[in-house]
């Protein structure tokens, strides 16, 4: 890849649900706002290697997107004429934003309106805001592209006909709209965490960092909420670990084998301070709070021999109880088998086929506990199984690994 390409793949990460959400607040429309920053960055692909990168590239992504969409505005007629000149302009520029004041946030509101169904704001602001392309939303829900494709233009439209405001709601409201922005902030972080996209990075910081930051935006609106607190303990306590997750041949480096000297302190600082906080309110905890709890045991480990598996045990025991899900009962199974052996945990795996034989995690459990009992052409055979669903090419680099590594 050259310099101007990594320039150009770097500006998208980086600017493309700026430049959305700038548009999207003048325009009224995300059908405009997401073509037209396309056709900016397309525009970019195209100029930038002959006239090399502008010296702002935001700025610039922003100019020609605003422009693409005026002049499809103006080619399509689709604006009378009593728009305001202001808004047809050429070179005005956005009002300074505050501390909350924040387009993207405004943004990921109005794509997780209660008019919308759930998975569909997940999917619509994973494409508006995270910047994610449709087969990698699809994956993340498990269901064909062209269905998830469908799913966001129909959301779109839904959006515009309905007229639903581009805003953050009002202070009243903000406690029945969070729910889903934290569902989506939660996609949107794990797809940063462990892309799923074969032709992606393993691990894409940009998109975690992004999510933290907006959490932080929404616990500054909503101070006493422990889903809020507990969402953004989950992402810092992860994000600590991220330098020691992928090794420097590009392998995923698993849980018990990474270096804890590398993973960042401040992060995990912070973290704990937020599920102390939440513990000691004494209110009963959420899903996003158990699962920031199962994140503070592990990060309190100086050395994996050290982590409080049956702790780890009964946390899971408790999410289970707010989210049953069979990935809460596979995550279960895996701390069970520290503490009961891999023969008591294989049990609970095998009883989760039906539900989760698509789900490659649910295959890698299954290899690992079967090579921990010697069964080595079943666990062969599972791994197999792991890497032909897994699009993440540093855990698929991992997964060979341990099945090569087998008798």
């Amino acid at each position: 890849m050259s310099a101007v390409e990594e320039v150009i793949t770097r500006a998208h990460r980086e600017e493309w649900a700026r430049v959305v959400a700038s548009l999207a607040k003048r325009f009224g429309d995300l059908d405009i706002a997401e073509e037209s920053a396309a056709e900016a960055f397309a525009t970019a692909v195209e100029r930038w290697p002959l006239d090399g990168v502008p010296p702002n590239p935001g700025a610039w992504l922003t100019t020609t997107a605003n422009r693409k969409a005026i002049d499809r505005i103006r080619r399509e007629n689709k604006r009378d004429d009593k728009q305001k000149e202001a808004q047809m302009s050429y070179d005005d520029q956005p009002e300074p934003l505050g501390v909350i004041d924040d387009e993207r946030l405004r943004l990921i509101f109005t794509c997780c309106h209660p008019a919308l169904a759930m998975e569909t704001r997940v999917a619509l602001t994973l494409r508006m805001v995270g910047g994610l392309t449709v087969p990698e939303i699809a994956r993340a829900f498990f269901v064909q592209e062209t269905a998830m494709g469908q799913r966001i233009t129909r959301a779109k439209a839904k959006i515009k006909a309905a007229r639903i405001p581009y805003r953050v709601p009002a202070a009243e409201d903000l406690p029945s709209r969070v729910s889903g922005v934290l569902a989506v902030l939660f996609l949107v972080f794990n797809e940063g965490y462990l892309a799923t996209g074969p032709d992606t990075d393993p691990v894409r910081g940009e998109l975690t960092g992004e999510a933290i930051r907006l959490t932080r935006l929404i616990r500054l609106l909503l101070p006493a909420d422990g889903e809020v607190a507990g969402l953004l303990a989950l992402m810092l306590l992860t994000e600590a670990r991220r330098t020691a997750r992928v090794s420097q041949t590009g392998e995923l480096v698993s849980l018990d084998e990474q270096d804890r000297g590398a993973w960042d302190p401040a992060m995990i600082a912070e973290g704990h301070q937020l599920v102390r906080e939440r513990i000691a309110s004494r209110i009963a905890p959420g899903r996003y709070q158990i699962l920031a709890a199962i994140n503070a045991v592990h990060t309190s480990a100086r050395d994996v021999r050290d982590t409080d598996w049956s702790q780890v045990v009964a946390l899971y025991s408790q999410l289970a109880r707010v989210d049953p899900s069979p990935i809460v009962t596979l995550n279960r199974a895996i701390a069970v088998a520290e503490l009961d052996g891999p023969e008591v945990a294989l049990a609970i795996v095998d009883g989760l086929a039906d539900k989760l034989s698509g789900y490659h995690p649910y295959h890698a459990t299954r290899a690992d506990l079967l090579r921990r009992m010697g069964r080595s052409g079943e666990s062969r055979a599972a791994y197999d199984a792991a890497i032909e669903l897994s699009g993440n090419t540093a855990e698929v680099a991992y997964l060979t690994r341990r099945r090569d590594q087998l008798a």
